[in-house]
């Protein structure tokens, strides 16, 4: 199976280089396109025996799916270039644009009246280490197909199919919310540096801490917050600091940062 993407900055890349170091796809079955020469180099140098292009019309021909991972203002045109060299007979075609849902993106790709399978998948960056989370809908793609995308991201982080009316909710959580939890990590390290730790002392205590907190989570099935409960001793500083977050806002703006974005 052979997987061109269109477009090659951060996300783009990061899949290229997710499903390379997975092996999910060999090295020379995906090719990557972009304008910029410094993102095609950065590519070669790190998954040797990729194939990078800057013509798109001939970097579609051959693939099985083809994914589009450009701006959804850079989408019509990057779709108008290519449409008629799509073959909507067998080529499966992924979108992560966000924000631009399965209407029109079929608007997008109709040919004639016809239109291939089309896939709305929203990705995060973690997907770069194995450890992206993805949600996906679509209105036309078989069951095949469907499993096929499930099988592919699934290899490199947890995928999930949802309806169309959550893609958005889960953009929210997933694609902008790991920017919140780098920002969640960053205020733990300067408060820690405040408190007399060197920052990269810090860092390390703070990414040994939340990794703990999910493995947890992860391995009891819990809610969080009966986990809370098991160290939140009457009295003790525990719940002093989770009253003092609180009464600064922490559960709200959390919410209102995530309802933002939505």
């Amino acid at each position: 199976m052979k997987i061109t993407i269109i477009g090659a900055g951060n996300m783009g890349g990061a899949i290229a280089r997710g499903f390379a170091a997975g092996k999910v796809f060999a090295a020379g079955d995906i090719t990557c396109c972009d304008r910029c020469d410094n993102t095609l180099e950065g590519l070669e140098k790190d998954i040797p025996g990729i194939v990078t292009s800057k013509d798109n019309i001939a970097a579609v021909k051959g693939a099985d799916i083809v994914l589009f991972a450009v701006k959804p203002w850079i989408l019509p045109a990057a779709v108008a270039e290519v449409r008629d060299a799509l073959d909507y007979d067998r080529q499966l075609i992924i979108s992560i644009a966000a924000g631009v849902g399965l209407e029109k993106l079929a608007e997008l790709f109709d040919r004639n009246g016809r239109t291939p399978e089309i896939v709305y998948l929203i990705p995060n960056i973690a997907v770069e280490v194995g450890a992206g989370v993805f949600f996906y809908c679509s209105a036309n793609a078989s069951a095949a197909s469907l499993n096929t995308i499930q099988s592919l991201f699934g290899k490199v982080g947890f995928a999930k199919q949802v309806e169309e009316k959550q893609m958005s909710a889960g953009t929210a959580l997933a694609s902008c919310g790991i920017a919140y939890v780098f920002r969640y990590i960053r205020a733990n390290v300067e408060g820690g540096v405040e408190m007399g730790f060197y920052p990269k002392d810090a860092q390390e205590i703070v990414l040994g801490t939340i990794k703990g907190a999910v493995e947890l989570l992860l391995a009891h099935g819990t809610h969080p917050e009966q986990e809370v409960d098991k160290v939140t001793t009457p009295g003790g500083i525990t719940i002093k600091g989770l009253n003092a977050m609180e009464e600064a806002g922490f559960t709200n703006a959390v919410i209102k940062g995530l309802k933002a974005g939505k």
